[in-house]
């Protein structure tokens, strides 16, 4: 089983990010029609390229790797 995931990020120019998960979809249709219905809207009408539809696996592994941190890479 698919579904489809709606994000929008707005990166800063300092290099940080805001990431908002609009939505989860049945379908790729779905969520087209989710990003039709919130790009005028405040925000996502002034940064259109940040919209990201993704495709994922229910019940799979996604993230496989561990991660490290690195304290000299976070913006102040």
């Amino acid at each position: 089983m698919h579904v489809t995931l709606l994000w929008h990020i707005h990166k800063f120019e300092d290099g940080s990010e805001s990431i908002k998960l609009i939505g989860v979809y049945s379908s790729q249709a779905h969520a087209e029609a989710a990003l039709e219905r919130v790009q005028a809207q405040p925000g996502f009408r002034d940064h259109p390229a940040g919209f990201e539809i993704d495709s994922y696996t229910v019940d799979e592994d996604h993230w496989t790797e561990g991660f490290t941190t690195d304290p000299t890479d976070r913006p102040e």
